[in-house]
């Protein structure tokens, strides 16, 4: 959809401080990047980021649970930190929060996922920061929001996806709690940080004033899960594991095939009579009770019985051809393999190379490519992962007009 003209990217001369960590703010940051937001990842100057030394690891050997070379590095670390440039400061001395202040008078965005209290204790919270720039728009990503009685739980993806109800209707009914598949919690309050800071960005545009944006990744994930109608579930004797059924329509799960799986989605009464030409049941398309989708879906077990013994017969690629030929929705279900060498997301740009800072492009390691395309903006990664520290000093000249000599004293003394 992006025009071949060379246009500005949306948040070009946008500025983001970034203190995030692990995978929720990297995230989040990340998107911003894609945007053309000047990121700049703020890490200790003793240990960079952690993401860096975490296996898996990857290098000109491949990867790897162990570090094989001195220039392996984490798989997280090169795609998370993609598009991002990367300063050391020591926030636990009084010099480096001095730098960190200096640097938020001329950043438009701070990004922050520690634990409820840390930024306090160094001095360095939305309270300390907002009479250093009034325009400033400081986001915080945590387990639990700001406020609450459990705001100061620390939490993972895990426990997010525990606390928030996810894991008791995940999974086949009867099951132990399951979590999802990828790190829902944590990518979801990502994007509800980047959503909250482009809409914060709108606000100053109007008003000329910055504020503070509260994620919490317990609220997020709520508040998507529960837009079901999961509150009567019991009232009807519902299991709340219901595996892959969506229970406002029938037949809508995934089934066998002789080659693999396939997911049918049966939306409405007009798709199930397709349906019935499709497997051959012309005789319910209009019948008294198949016909209706509230039967269909109150007797689940009986339609889906019908619907596997036709599927089983059939190989993944002609039940999907049949189905799509009638207008049934429907769909292979893909491993990561398939995803790779889907020519729909290659050719929409959604499968990139990674590269490495020290290597250059990394031909065996993928990544996602920016999932929003314009008519009118520019959007996407266009370079690696930096070595940690790589821009400390041209940022310090260049933003705070600190002299080499003062940047090397900071040097010398472990502040940068």
């Amino acid at each position: 959809m992006q025009s071949s003209t060379e246009h500005r990217r949306i948040l070009e001369g946008v500025r983001v401080l970034d203190l995030t960590q692990f995978l929720a703010g990297p995230h989040a940051t990340l998107l911003l990047a894609g945007l053309g937001a000047e990121v700049i990842r703020v890490d200790n100057p003793k240990t960079g980021d952690a993401l860096s030394d975490s296996p898996l690891y990857y290098g000109k050997d491949g990867p790897s649970f162990d570090k094989q070379n001195e220039t392996d590095l984490g798989v997280a670390f090169l795609k998370r930190l993609r598009a991002k440039k990367s300063i050391t400061i020591d926030l636990k001395s009084s010099e480096g929060r001095s730098l960190l202040q200096d640097l938020a008078k001329c950043s438009d965005v701070l990004v922050e996922n520690y634990s409820v209290g840390v930024t306090e204790r160094l001095q360095i919270s939305w309270p300390d920061l907002k009479d250093v720039n009034e325009k400033l728009i400081y986001c915080s990503i945590t387990g639990y929001g700001s406020c609450g009685p459990d705001a100061k739980r620390r939490s993972y993806d895990v426990t997010t996806q525990a606390m928030s109800g996810l894991m008791s209707i995940t999974g086949q009914p009867g099951a132990p709690p399951t979590k999802a598949g990828s790190a829902l919690a944590d990518t979801i309050s990502a994007v509800f940080a980047f959503s909250g800071i482009l809409a914060a960005l709108y606000h100053r545009e109007r008003t000329g004033v910055g504020q503070f944006v509260d994620v919490s990744m317990v609220d997020g994930l709520f508040s998507l899960l529960f837009d079901e109608p999961l509150d009567c579930y019991g009232r009807l004797g519902l299991d709340y594991q219901q595996g892959n059924r969506v229970l406002r329509f029938s037949p809508f799960n995934t089934f066998p095939t002789r080659n693999g799986w396939l997911v049918i989605g049966c939306g409405t009464d007009a798709m199930w009579k397709a349906l019935c030409q499709v497997v051959g049941r012309d005789d319910l398309a209009d019948h008294d009770d198949w016909g209706r989708m509230a039967w269909r879906v109150a007797n689940n077990n009986q339609v889906e019985s019908l619907i596997s013994h036709w599927s089983v017969e059939q190989t993944t690629e002609r039940a999907v051809e049949s189905l799509d030929s009638v207008g049934v929705v429907s769909s292979a279900v893909q491993n990561i393999e398939d995803l790779l060498r889907w020519p729909h997301l290659l050719d929409r740009g959604m499968i990139t190379t990674v590269e490495h800072p020290l290597l250059g492009p990394l031909g065996g390691l993928k990544a996602a490519g920016f999932p929003l395309k314009f008519s009118e903006a520019h959007s996407g990664y266009d370079t690696p992962a930096a070595v940690t520290g790589t821009h400390t000093p041209g940022i310090l000249r260049d933003c705070l007009g600190l002299s080499d000599s003062r940047i090397e004293e900071l040097r010398a003394s472990g502040i940068i």
